[in-house]
């Protein structure tokens, strides 16, 4: 596995554990980890035109634009060492941007992180946050030692209104009607690789290396 050039998309929906897995296999091999709602965070407070545009629209509550999403992505891939590998962790978001990132740079393998939405829905509804620190807990997998307060400054525990069942169920359908068709894309240029996501964390990651590893 040539992982110091690895070009690599995470596609999976909101709760699959894309950001886990592409946080540890980022470390591991070096590769840079470039999260799409970091990187809008980022040009936000950057004062940039660019920058500015997104915020925008994200001020608003509006999705991002494809083009200015796009013109985001590569002007960061752009800004990185030569031969550095990447992880893309939430961008390509459809098909449309998916396009216009292979006119740009060649994709190795896109990995899909396959988790069935029932728990996807149970993985999402379950996770609270202090309000003092942001500390995130989940009560299935991660409990407070305390109901309701802070393992590490005592602050309240809230529910965010997009982590509520219904909010959530729709969060997902989003995905699934947006991001789904991306399967097909990748599945024909011989590019997709699925991971049962639904392990432990690190059952999950083992899984994935030895997917990798068959190229």
């Amino acid at each position: 596995m040539r992982e110091e050039k690895l070009k690599l998309v995470f596609l999976g929906a909101p709760g699959a554990g894309k950001g886990t897995q592409a946080a540890l296999l980022s470390e591991k091999f070096g590769l840079a980890h470039i999260a799409s709602g970091d990187l809008f965070r980022q040009a936000a407070n950057s004062g940039t035109e660019l920058g500015k545009l997104a915020e925008s629209y994200m001020e608003k509550g509006l999705l991002v634009p494809d083009e200015v999403t796009i013109r985001l992505i590569l002007e960061h891939i752009s800004s990185l060492s030569p031969g550095q590998g990447f992880i893309l962790d939430g961008f390509p978001r459809n098909r449309s941007q998916a396009e216009a990132l292979e006119k740009e740079v060649e994709i190795d393998k896109a990995i899909y992180i396959r988790v069935s939405k029932e728990e996807l829905v149970k993985r999402l509804s379950s996770r609270w946050i202090c309000r003092n620190c942001q500390a995130v807990y989940n009560v299935r997998s991660k409990p407070p030692k305390v109901a309701g307060r802070c393992d590490l400054c005592g602050g309240e525990l809230y529910q965010r209104e997009d982590d509520k069942e219904e909010t959530v169920r729709k969060r997902i359908e989003v995905y699934l009607e947006q991001t789904l068709p991306l399967l097909d894309f990748y599945a024909q240029k011989a590019k997709l690789v699925q991971v049962d996501g639904e392990k432990d964390v690190e059952r999950v990651a083992t899984e994935l290396l030895q997917a990798l590893k068959k190229f």
